[in-house]
This record gives C-alpha cells, structure tokens and sequence, in this order.
C-alpha cells in the first residue's frame, strides 16, 4: 500500500490489549513528527473498539477492548490512517503561544548546573531557551506538554537524584526538550524556571488550551509582571506566530 507518510509505519503486538506505533526511518526528527502526525490522525478519527492512546517521543502505544476489537483490526485500521492525506491537507493549522518565565534562584534550582554542564554563564543557558521555537510534540502525564526543538550546546543530562515535588509551572529541560510541570509532583528534568501562568484546569470545560503540533515560544519576564499574571490560564497567542 502506498502511504502519504514520508517512512511507513510499524506495528508490534504489545500484550492481549494494546499496539506499539513507531515509524521506520534513520532521522530521530522525522520519526517524531511522523507519530505526531498519525497520533493527530488516530485522535481525529479513532478507530472502533480503541480506548486511549499513550503518546511517546518516537512511538504510539494504542490500547484496545480486546471484548470488542482485535490487534489485526486495530492494525489495518493504523495503515488505513496512515494512508490518509496529510494533516496540512486537512487545514489543520498549529496554534501559537508566547509563555511568560521568571528566572529566579528559588524557581530555577538546576539552571547553574546546566549551565556549568555547558560551560557558559547560566544567562547563555535561557537565551537558548528564549531563542528556541518549540513544538508541542506529545502530552505527558496530567496533559504536561512536551516540546521538541530547544537549542542547546548539548543535550542536557536528568538529575542523577530526581527532585521529588516540583512546584507547578515549572520550566524543565532534558536532552533536547522542555515541559512544564502542570501540578506539583517529582521529575528528573532539570528545573531552569517557572511560568505564573495555569497551563492546565480541571475545572474547565476544556483543561488545556495546547495540543500536539502547537508552537511555543518562551519571554522572560520579572517577578512583578509574574505577580500580575499569576494564575491567569494559558491562552493562545492571538496577534499572530511568536515574534
């Protein structure tokens, strides 16, 4: 069958409920934007008998009601998917936000190391921050997005003792990727920052404003503008892409 994808797709049978999605081809990039894009397809028409789908840097774990629905179904259905027409074919356009950070000893705890880490001074360390357009490659754990394409001198190491409650907002890095922490809890991302703003609420009708394939672009600001805006949501940037 011929695919629209520019690498085809493969899957693996991943116990009696559930398909392992990962994309074949040599180039990390192209895998990951190819399995956000058969995520963005699977989401958008989802297959009978799929009941979530976990979503990984460079794979896809697709769980299913084994009662209702079979792999081999699940797996066809994949195929059909991927032989759709692109996204951009189907006008799907990527939001864009322009996040605020402070920058702070208290909220960038690991910001020194990463910068000893690199061998600059720690401000070298958010100028890449502040210079890099991201893309919101999956969501994580309570809906924590995960972007893809930090500049870096280097891909950043995790803590060798993760930190066991870090607050919310919180900016994190790791080899070429950041997140930010949506509620208190553990992580072994280095923290190099801290957003004042909610990026996701439960009590809304829709908790998150962000989804795969959004683009983010990080502005630093001082702790009285931070004070302004804290605990304002996460809303789209609505004066066009991030300058």
């Amino acid at each position: 069958m011929s695919i629209h994808l520019e690498a085809p797709i493969a899957t693996e049978r991943y116990g009696d409920s559930a398909v392992m999605v990962t994309v074949r081809h040599p180039d990390a990039a192209l895998r990951a934007g190819h399995i956000v894009d058969v995520r963005d397809r699977l989401v958008q028409r989802r297959p009978f008998g799929v009941t979530d789908v976990v979503s990984g840097l460079e794979s896809l774990l697709v769980e299913f009601d084994p009662l209702i629905t079979a792999a081999e179904h699940v797996e066809y259905a994949l195929r059909l998917l991927a032989d759709l027409p692109p996204l951009d074919a189907l006008h799907v356009t990527p939001k864009n936000f322009v996040i605020p950070i402070i920058v702070t000893e208290q909220t960038a705890p690991d910001l020194d190391e990463v910068a000893a880490e690199w061998g600059v001074p720690s401000d070298d360390v958010i100028d890449h921050l502040l210079r890099s357009t991201l893309t919101i490659s999956l969501l994580g754990a309570a809906m924590a997005p995960m972007m893809a394409g930090l500049e870096t001198v280097r891909p950043i190491r995790r803590r060798a003792e993760p930190r066991t409650d870090v607050p919310p907002g919180s900016i994190m890095v790791a080899g070429t990727n950041a997140i930010i922490q949506p509620f208190p809890g553990p992580t072994g991302w280095r923290v190099i920052g801290r957003t004042p703003l909610t990026i996701v609420d439960i009590n809304r009708p829709e908790p998150v404003s962000f989804s795969t394939g959004d683009i983010v672009r990080f502005e630093r600001i001082d702790t009285a503008a931070a004070a302004r805006r804290d605990g304002e949501f996460l809303l789209p940037n609505t004066n066009g892409a991030p300058a």
